[in-house]
């Protein structure tokens, strides 16, 4: 089983950057997609990025393309979620997760990871 740790989120003012980190610890993540995921308050789990366990595709929803930037540094086993010129719409509970049954694709959906951060916050908000 993997550990993850998020950190990095907080309150800032639309348009505002701010980089998400995921820690993993219990195993090497290298060989194991990973991705982020958001959840608002009443809504549902979303996907938001992913990339592949050899870090060479990434994937992203519809809502953060080209605003959001997925990355991977596996000797620090840690991942990064890069998102620039924030919204409002994009206040949630942001979560990493670990397809860790091994060399498997990237998905975008929730049940398809095994293991799960407790989530950092990020608020939006002028």
């Amino acid at each position: 089983q993997v550990q993850l740790v998020e950190s990095g989120g907080g309150l800032v003012q639309p348009g505002a950057s701010l980089r998400l980190s995921c820690v993993a610890s219990g195993r090497t993540i290298r060989n194991y997609a990973m991705g982020w995921f958001r959840q608002a308050t009443g809504k549902e789990r979303e996907f938001v990025a992913g990339i592949s366990w050899g870090g060479g595709s990434t994937y992203y929803g519809d809502s953060v393309k080209g605003r959001f930037t997925i990355s991977r540094d596996n000797a620090k086993n840690t991942v990064y979620l890069q998102m620039n010129s924030l919204k409002p719409g994009d206040t949630a509970l942001y979560y990493c997760a670990a397809r860790s049954a091994g060399r498997v694709p990237v998905s975008s959906i929730s049940d398809d990871y095994n293991d799960w951060g407790q989530g950092t916050q990020v608020t939006v908000s002028s």
